[in-house]
């Protein structure tokens, strides 16, 4: 075989259907007389679309390897009304039992925030979950403190700092990090494209998994403006390495309390591009469950 050839076809289970070829997103497969076969290696991202769509598991790759990949389930297709509900349903959690979080469901979590989708397959985000009080404590401090340096010395800082900063000081509240038992980042290496939007999808899937573990997150906004800055207190205190950089962060722990309802939102707008001589007609829907 071609060294260039990133695929393996057993011919003798390949019936030529083509499906590899058509879904292929970036077109590096095409179809001779002999089968599949890979057309411009360079542009394949080894996203495994080709593997995971054939029939007869007639093809593997050599970045994507059909032994790795796992056969879906039919069956574990949810309803579209227990979908929306479910999405609907998630909530930040802002507080937390005091009870750590078992190492294995934090891996658990992970494991599917690793799956999410990366722009052309790039993935390249790496975690460090912290659940030390004292570490967690003291990143708290730190950003309460870039926060005093930010109202000092600029002339425009986000408006919420001032609360922040008398919560903590005068009240003695974590509004940081909400005392979290356990806090996650998301690092990745300098120059990655896409690296920001990348974590966001991952720790949106990680949020979304949350509570199958009963367990409940929040994004760390505050915490990630900080080292958005790059303020090298934090990063030191997380030991970034100096070719490496935080894209995101959110707390996980057990949820102190349970929400009975379901929140509304802003009415539902939605422009339609089909009507005629191109004209866009905004409609309007109130919020509220279409089921």
């Amino acid at each position: 075989m071609n060294e260039d050839e990133l695929i393996v076809v057993n011919h003798d289970k390949c019936i030529k259907c083509g499906l590899c070829v058509e879904i292929c997103p970036i077109k590096a497969l095409g179809m001779s007389d002999n089968g599949p076969e890979t057309i411009m290696p360079g542009a394949c991202n080894s996203c495994g679309h080709c593997v995971a769509i054939c029939p007869h598991e007639a093809i593997d790759h050599k970045k994507n390897h059909l032994a790795d990949q796992v056969d879906l389930k039919s069956n574990l297709v949810i309803d579209a009304e227990m979908a929306y509900q479910f999405l609907r349903s998630r909530r930040s959690t802002r507080y937390f039992k005091d009870v750590a979080v078992a190492k294995e469901q934090l891996m658990q979590l992970l494991d599917v925030a690793h799956y999410a989708p990366t722009a052309s397959n790039r993935q390249g985000i790496s975690y460090i979950v912290v659940d030390d009080k004292k570490v967690i404590e003291r990143a708290t401090e730190i950003v309460i403190e870039w926060m005093e340096q930010e109202v000092k010395t600029k002339a425009i800082t986000h408006w919420s700092f001032p609360y922040h900063l008398r919560m903590f000081r005068e009240k003695g509240m974590d509004t940081i990090l909400r005392k979290a038992p356990s806090f996650i980042l998301a690092i990745s290496e300098n120059g990655l494209a896409k690296a920001r939007e990348n974590t966001i999808f991952s720790l949106a899937y990680l949020e979304l998994f949350a509570p199958a573990l009963g367990l409940g997150s929040c994004w760390a906004g505050l915490f990630e403006m900080c080292a958005f800055s790059e303020y090298k207190p934090l990063l030191d205190l997380f030991r970034i390495p100096e070719n490496y950089k935080i894209t995101g962060a959110v707390m996980v722990g057990y949820p102190k309390y349970k929400f009975k309802r379901l929140v509304s939102r802003q009415p539902l707008n939605v422009m339609w591009m089909s009507e005629p001589k191109n004209s866009a007609k905004v409609d309007s829907c109130v919020s509220g469950s279409i089921y």
